[in-house]
């Protein structure tokens, strides 16, 4: 079974979700094709300085901020997920796309995605920095990122997927496709997930 998740790194949501799905097909007792596809939540933005800062402004100031963050903590915390918001930097999730598209073709995705989400999430690392993308590709088992960064890698990849994302009418993520029939959105419960699994497993 092939499955796409459309994802952003930034996204808490999409973090959360990595870890639901997983136990989800975990639960399913089978090995699904999951592919992660690039969204960009804002793609406009420039990088640098602390998530914290964007959200006072938008949301009302720190203490709705110390809120938001109180309450995925405690949902990150169910899953066993680390997570130190205050340590998130702005960032221009482009670059981060490019390096699991490069992920991808090389086998490791779903560990390059799982260490950029724990490095932004939860120990403040700059992903629009070139050098901090390769050091944590890197440690999930892909070497040469910044080499394949300067040389425009996984940018065609990235387009096609955001292209493809227009196209199905994602406006949000995160986003599960099954199989090209069955979609969920939303950090749904494992069980959602599981559901989906075993429906599109008994249409196959």
């Amino acid at each position: 079974m092939n499955v796409e998740i459309f994802s952003d790194v930034v996204c808490p949501w999409c973090y959360l979700t990595s870890a639901r799905f997983r136990t989800a097909v975990e639960a399913f007792d089978a090995d699904p094709v999951v592919t992660w596809r690039a969204f960009q939540l804002d793609p406009g933005t420039r990088g640098g300085g602390l998530t914290d800062d964007y959200l006072a402004e938008r949301f009302g100031g720190p203490a709705k901020v110390a809120q938001m963050h109180e309450r995925m903590r405690g949902l990150m915390e169910a899953e066993n997920l680390p997570y130190e918001p205050e340590k998130a930097i702005i960032a221009n999730t482009r670059d981060a796309h490019r390096v699991i598209a490069l992920a991808g073709e090389a086998g490791v995705q779903d560990a390059v995605v799982g260490r950029l989400f724990r490095a932004h999430h939860a120990e403040g690392r700059d992903l629009n920095d070139h050098g901090t993308l390769a050091e944590l590709a890197a440690e999930a088992g892909l070497d040469g990122v910044a080499e394949l960064l300067a040389a425009g890698g996984g940018e065609e990849a990235v387009a096609g997927q955001v292209e493809r994302a227009r196209a199905m009418g994602v406006t949000g993520v995160p986003f599960v496709v099954f199989e090209d029939t069955w979609a969920v959105s939303g950090a749904q419960p494992a069980e959602v997930f599981e559901s989906a699994l075993r429906e599109v497993a008994a249409q196959a």
